[in-house]
C-alpha cells in the first residue's frame, strides 16, 4: 500500500548509528542545529500526512497542535517546575485531546469535507492562538525556558535537544509506516479515494478519521514540546506563524502524500534548500529559486518525488503478487436462517430528498436463498432502495430488518459487518489502490474481518473466480468497463455476504459478457447467498429471478414470478403505455 520496499536492515542500522553519533562527532553547533531543524520538519510533515495525506482531509491547523505542545511544555517546565522530559508526553496527550475533540465534532458533519474542512482547521489555529495570547498561559510576554534543566548527552545540551528531535522523527516515521501497512491505513486510503463507498464496504470511517487526527495531533504536540526547549523563548507570533502551517503541506506534496516516507524526503529537500539557498546577502534570489523549483516539481511530478520514483520503478519492474495459498469457500458463507426464512424485510420504507419522494412506503420481503429482480423505469427508486438498505441514506419512515434484526438505524459499516454487500451501477473502485487491495479491503472489513494475509488470499480467490487474477497488480483505471464491473462483483463477494445487492451489474456488457455474468450470479445463489439485483436487461431478469418486484415513482406496483409480473397491466402501462394494455 505504501509503495516502497523497506531498506536492508544493515543500511538502516548504519544510518541510525551515524545519526545518533552526531553529537559525539564534534561538529560545529550550526550543523547540529541544522540536523535538529530537519528532524523537526520531518516529524511535522510526517504527522500531518497521517490524516491529510492518507485520508485526504487537508488540514491547515497543524500549527494549533504544535502550539499546544509548545505552550504545554513551556508552562509545565518553566512555570510549574515539572521535569522537562515529562512534559513531552503531557504535550502529546493535550494535543491529541484537542485533535480528538475537534474531530469528534467536525467528522460528524458530512458536508465538512474538502475545502470546508481546510477552512475550519484554519479557524482552530486562530482560536487556540487567541486563547493562549489573552490568558496567563502567555499573556503577551511569552514564556522563557532558559533556566529549564535538561540532561546533557555527549557533554552538551544541544546534543540532547538534537537527539530528542531525532527521536521524534523516528517515532513519527515508524508510526507512519505502521499505519500505512495496517488495517487502519488501508481504511484511510479508501476514505481518501471514496469515503462513502469505504463506509458501505465496512470501514468505520468516523472512528478511523478520529484515530488518525488524534495520532497526527499527538506527534505534532510532542514535536512542539521539544521545539520549546530548542528556542528557549516562545511567543504566539512565532509559534503559530504561517510557516508552521504551510511547510508541512509543501513538504508532503513535494515528497509524496500517500507514501509513508514521502513527507520525510520532502522535509529534507526543503530544509536543505532553505539553509543552502535562502540565506546570506542574496537570500531573495535563493527563495525565488526554491519557489520556482517547487512549482516545477509539483507540475512535473504531481504525485510527489518519491511516489513518482516508485511508480517508475514498478512500470519497469512489474510487481509479482505472491499470496499464501489456501482453500477459499466455494461462494459466500451460507445464511444462518432456514431456507424458507425471510432474509430482508422492508416495511413502509419512505425516503424523500427535499420535495422529491424517492420511496413511498415500500413494503417488500426477500426470502433467504432467492434471487429477487428489482426493476422499474429510471428514477423509480431502485438505487435509492439499495442505498437505504445498506445504510448509505437514513430512511424517513418505516423499518428495515435483516435476518430478524432492525438495521435501519445502523451506520453503513455495521450493516456491512452483518453480511450485506453491494455493487454499484457505475463502478466506484478505490482508484489509488491496486485491484488486489480493492478486493482485499472488502475481505478485511466485511463479515469475516480477515487479517491481512488471509484477506489477500480471499481476494485472489475472487479475482480468479471473476477472471481478474492477471490484473491483480493493476490500478482500476487500467481496466475496461467489463473488468471494472467484475471488480465490483469480486469485492462484493470477498465480504462473504449473506445478502448481495447488485445494481445493474450487466449494463454496458456485450452478449458474451452477459452470459458469463449470468452464470456467475447463478453460482453465487447456489452457494447460499440471497441476491437482490437491479437490472434493465429483461433477458437477464427473466433468466435469473425467482421473483420480480417492480417500482414506479417510488412505490411498489407489482411483485410475483417473472411471467406474472411481465403480464401485469400496470407494469405494461408503465413500460409501454396504456395503449398496449390488453
Amino acid at each position: 500500500m505504501s509503495g516502497i520496499r523497506p531498506l536492508p536492515a544493515l543500511v538502516v542500522l548504519a544510518l541510525a548509528a551515524l545519526l545518533v553519533a552526531v553529537p559525539a562527532l564534534g561538529l560545529p553547533a550550526f550543523y547540529v542545529s541544522f540536523l535538529y531543524v530537519a528532524c523537526n520538519w520531518v516529524s511535522l510533515a510526517t504527522s500531518w500526512a497521517m490524516l491529510s495525506g492518507y485520508a485526504g482531509y487537508w488540514s491547515f491547523g497543524h500549527a494549533a497542535f504544535f502550539g499546544v505542545g509548545v505552550y504545554a511544555a513551556g508552562t509545565l517546565a518553566a512555570k510549574l517546575g515539572v521535569p522537562f522530559l515529562l512534559t513531552i508526553p503531557a504535550a502529546a496527550a493535550l494535543s491529541a485531546l484537542l485533535g480528538a475533540a475537534v474531530g469528534f465534532v467536525v467528522f460528524r458533519v458530512k458536508r465538512l469535507r474538502g475545502e470546508l474542512f481546510a477552512l475550519m482547521t484554519i479557524s482552530v489555529t486562530a482560536v487556540v492562538a487567541t486563547i493562549i495570547s489573552n490568558t496567563p498561559i502567555d499573556g503577551g510576554s511569552g514564556v522563557y525556558l532558559i533556566g529549564v534543566a535538561l540532561p546533557e548527552l555527549f557533554g552538551s545540551q544541544n546534543g540532547t535537544i538534537y537527539l530528542l528531535g531525532l527521536g521524534m522523527a523516528v517515532i513519527a516515521m515508524a508510526s507512519s509506516y505502521a499505519v500505512a501497512h495496517s488495517r487502519l491505513g488501508l481504511g484511510l486510503f479508501a476514505i481518501h479515494d471514496d469515503e462513502d463507498v469505504a463506509e458501505v464496504k465496512g470501514v468505520p470511517t468516523f472512528r478511523y478519521k478520529l484515530a488518525a487526527f488524534a495520532l497526527s495531533a499527538a506527534i505534532a504536540g510532542a514535536v512542539g514540546a521539544v521545539y520549546s526547549i530548542y528556542v528557549s523563548y516562545v511567543t504566539v507570533s512565532e509559534t503559530f506563524e504561517i510557516t508552521v502551517t504551510m511547510y508541512p503541506v509543501v513538504m508532503t506534496i513535494l515528497g509524496g502524500a500517500r507514501n509513508w516516507a514521502g513527507p520525510a524526503l520532502g522535509a529534507v529537500i526543503v530544509t536543505s534548500a532553505l539553509y543552502g539557498l535562502a540565506s546570506g546577502p542574496q537570500a531573495y534570489l535563493g527563495r525565488g529559486a526554491i519557489a520556482i523549483g517547487l512549482v516545477l516539481v509539483i507540475l512535473l511530478l504531481p504525485q510527489g518525488v518519491l511516489t513518482s520514483i516508485v511508480n517508475l520503478w514498478h512500470r519497469r519492474h512489474p510487481r509479482r503478487i505472491v499470496v499464501p495459498s489456501r482453500v477459499a469457500p466455494a461462494i459466500a458463507t451460507p445464511p444462518r436462517s432456514g431456507p424458507a426464512a425471510v432474509a430482508l424485510d422492508c416495511r413502509g420504507v419512505t425516503k424523500a430528498f427535499g420535495g422529491i419522494q424517492a420511496l413511498k412506503g415500500v413494503t417488500l420481503a426477500v426470502n433467504a436463498g432467492e434471487i429477487l429482480g428489482l426493476v422499474g423505469p429510471n428514477g423509480s427508486g431502485k438505487s435509492t432502495l439499495i442505498n437505504v438498505i445498506t445504510g448509505h441514506y437514513p430512511i424517513d419512515r418505516g423499518s428495515i430488518a435483516f435476518e430478524g434484526a432492525r438495521i435501519d438505524a445502523l451506520p453503513a459499516h455495521r450493516v456491512a459487518a452483518l453480511g450485506i454487500a453491494r455493487s454499484y451501477q457505475i463502478p466506484r473502485p478505490f482508484n489509488h489502490l491496486s485491484v488486489l487491495d480493492n478486493v482485499a479491503l472488502a475481505a478485511r472489513f466485511g463479515t469475516a474481518h480477515q487479517p491481512g494475509g488471509e484477506a489477500a488470499a480471499e481476494a485472489m480467490h475472487w479475482l480468479d473466480y471473476t477472471g481478474l487474477a492477471a490484473k491483480a497488480a493493476d490500478l482500476p483505471q487500467q481496466l475496461n468497463l467489463h473488468e471494472r464491473k467484475f471488480l465490483e462483483l469480486a469485492r462484493a463477494l470477498a465480504a462473504r455476504p449473506r445478502l448481495l445487492l447488485l445494481d445493474e451489474v450487466m449494463s454496458g456488457l456485450n452478449p458474451g459478457e452477459i452470459d458469463a455474468a449470468l452464470r456467475l450470479v447463478r453460482d453465487i445463489r447456489d452457494g447460499g447467498t440471497t441476491i437482490v439485483f437491479v437490472e434493465h436487461l429483461m433477458r437477464a431478469v427473466v433468466a435469473l429471478s425467482d421473483r420480480v418486484a417492480v417500482l414506479n415513482e417510488g412505490a411498489l406496483i407489482a411483485l410475483g414470478t417473472p411471467q406474472e409480473t411481465m403480464r401485469d397491466a400496470e407494469v405494461v402501462s408503465v413500460y409501454l403505455g396504456k395503449a398496449h394494455v390488453a
